[in-house]
């Protein structure tokens, strides 16, 4: 078989056409093999002790890179043909087959027309297995074929034809698979019906399309007909890690000093007896901290004791605290370079926004490493695949990893005053109502708890990335978020990181760092909520409380708060503009603040 190169982008190996992914490359249909596939010896190791210690025992290997035009002896990923049925746009011939001219493999028909990949697949409901539909076994199944002798027992495999038959009417029905042989024709109308390919006997291989089929790997579960590029085809799980100096959070540090206190024994001997909490005060006055917590530690619930490994995020929380602990510029030449100010009144500014907003970092330079996981396809119920499907269960599995350099621009708010505002009941009661419908959901178990903090940093970094699209010279999919805002945590957590990363060390040219200087980024965060006051779908978006994927989004619509969703973390969902401006008897987080600028002017 003859191997024909094509380009990707080396971010797209991960993202999107990444492990099980179909991608059409000039016209021809290709699906990625897994990583057990991948020539370890020109996918360089990618090293990020965080994300490794987050996924396990395991490899993150580059995919193969070239410069110049690629030839034969290029290392690259191996992509199979899928699916393999094509027909042809001129002779609507169908068939398995590529043409050949002059002794080189081609994507031509023998008449001269263009092979095109056949528009529907078959995907496994629960086993995220997808194949080729069997098409001559197909047409000639259904309801009266069995009525003449020539259907039941013709032979003619090559002489299927993918046709258009306007007589039949529009849509589906007017596209039909033809046997020339026994005349059979089939409209792939009947292809979409509920459990079509179940009553045709057609059953799922339980594999995927670069593996070899085995005697005993039929899977139970029925298939689905599902056209070729259905977003539910490929759902990837994906995770990204800033290469930050991993520091502890301090509940983390509060705890250890906690047991190793002198009388900490005299807590643990006295085993919740009146002694321990006598002990307890004496330790917390000495440490600074509460009795309640001093029991927690003895009673080994406090400060995440009985986690072996703090959340990505807790990591990354601690390491930007202790950035902005030294407020001016960062002398740093590692992969984490942040300059940090306070952000103090001054005329002109809003009091209302900057006596909420804690700190602000500008990150010169940090780097990101995303791996993919794994993917499942049809829903999210269904079995998830790894990226290594590699028969050596002793070998630590690769995943597909890239490394992406970039720059960003850090925001802490206020904790008190963020744990005062949803402590409020109206608060509570607008964000329970995102709370029970990802509760309800099959899949969205998997966004973050959506916690009044959550949807209105979240919100307001969808706000500002709108905003710096304008201002900076990225597009609005160049930038990426990732929400810090999480109050069960031992350690609470309130901010966003905006940031932009390209895939080498020159990859970022400033246009984004420097719009979080004290001068430029306050009037960038007021023209942000200036832009959400009105959205052009008012008073429809407004007072809606049901937008969005699975509802999931409240007040936010693609007039006001949606992003493109690449740069989401929750791809645009867990959004609300009322709990950020507020509105029908809802305070917002930064309400007032619009009211104060326009008075300022009048």
């Amino acid at each position: 078989m003859e191997r024909i190169k094509h380009d990707l982008r080396l971010s797209e190996t991960v993202s999107p056409f990444g492990v099980g992914a179909i991608v059409d490359v000039r016209g021809q249909s290709l699906i990625a093999a897994d990583t057990s596939w991948w020539d370890k010896r020109y996918s360089p190791e990618i090293h990020c002790d965080r994300l490794i210690q987050r996924i396990g025992a395991g490899e993150l290997r580059e995919p193969p890179t070239h410069s110049g035009r690629p030839a034969k002896e290029t290392p690259g990923l191996l992509y199979w043909r899928f699916p393999e049925s094509r027909f042809c746009e001129r002779c609507t011939k169908l068939s398995i087959f590529t043409g050949k001219a002059k002794g080189k493999w081609t994507n031509t028909c023998a008449c001269g027309g263009m092979l095109v990949p056949m528009r529907y697949v078959a995907i496994c409901e629960k086993g995220s297995h997808i194949q080729d539909i069997p098409w001559f076994k197909w047409a000639h199944r259904g309801t009266d074929a069995e009525v003449d002798d020539n259907v039941r027992f013709c032979r003619a495999y090559k002489e299927l034809r993918f046709v258009r038959a306007a007589k039949y009417g529009e849509g589906l029905k007017s596209l039909r698979v033809e046997c020339g042989a026994c005349k059979r024709s089939r409209p792939l109308s009947d292809l979409v019906m509920k459990s079509s390919l179940q009553r045709d006997g057609i059953k799922c291989e339980g594999r995927q399309p670069w593996q070899d089929l085995q005697t005993d790997s039929a899977c139970e579960h029925p298939l689905v007909a599902v056209q070729r590029g259905a977003t539910g085809n490929y759902l990837a799980d994906r995770l990204s890690a800033l290469d930050i100096p991993e520091e502890r959070p301090q509940s983390v540090e509060l705890a250890d000093k906690i047991r190793g206190h002198v009388y900490f024994d005299k807590i643990l001997a006295d085993n919740g007896g009146p002694q321990a909490d006598m002990v307890s005060e004496w330790i917390a006055s000495d440490l600074g901290t509460s009795k309640d917590v001093v029991l927690e530690v003895a009673a080994g619930h406090g400060a995440d004791s009985d986690a072996p490994l703090l959340d990505l995020k807790d990591g990354e929380w601690a390491a930007f605290l202790k950035k902005l602990s030294v407020d001016g510029r960062d002398l740093g030449v590692d992969d984490f370079v942040v300059d940090s100010w306070n952000v103090a009144p001054r005329d002109g500014w809003p009091a209302a926004l900057t006596s909420r907003i804690g700190a602000v970092g500008q990150v010169r330079r940090v780097r990101e490493v995303r791996a993919l996981l794994g993917f499942q396809r049809h829903n999210a119920g269904a079995d998830f695949i790894k990226a290594d499907l590699g028969p050596d269960a002793r070998r630590k599995p690769v995943y597909p990893a890239i490394e992406m350099f970039g720059e960003g621009i850090f925001i802490r708010f206020d904790e008190p005053f963020l744990s005062e505002w949803e402590s409020r009941p109206e608060v509570r009661a607008r964000a329970d109502i995102l709370v029970a419908r990802r509760n309800a959901s099959e899949w969205a178990h998997k966004l973050d708890p959506p916690e009044p903090r959550f949807i209105a940093l979240h919100t307001i970094a969808h706000l500002l990335i709108r905003r710096l699209a304008y201002a900076s010279g990225y597009s609005s999919a160049s930038l990426q978020e990732r929400i810090y805002a999480n109050s069960s945590r031992s350690d609470r957590t309130a901010g966003i990181l905006i940031y932009t990363a390209a895939g080498d060390a020159q990859g970022t040219l400033g246009g984004l760092v420097r719009l979080g200087a004290p001068d430029r980024l306050v009037p960038l965060l007021i023209a942000a909520l200036d832009d959400a006051d009105v959205c052009s779908n008012d008073p429809v978006c407004i007072e809606s409380d049901r937008q969005g994927s699975s509802s999931l989004n409240l007040s936010a619509c693609h007039g006001c708060s949606l992003v493109s969703e690449t740069s989401c973390e929750t791809a645009n969902r867990l959004l609300d503009r009322q709990l950020v401006l507020g509105g029908s008897n809802i305070p917002g987080l930064l309400e007032g603040v619009l009211e104060e600028v326009r008075n300022q002017a009048a």
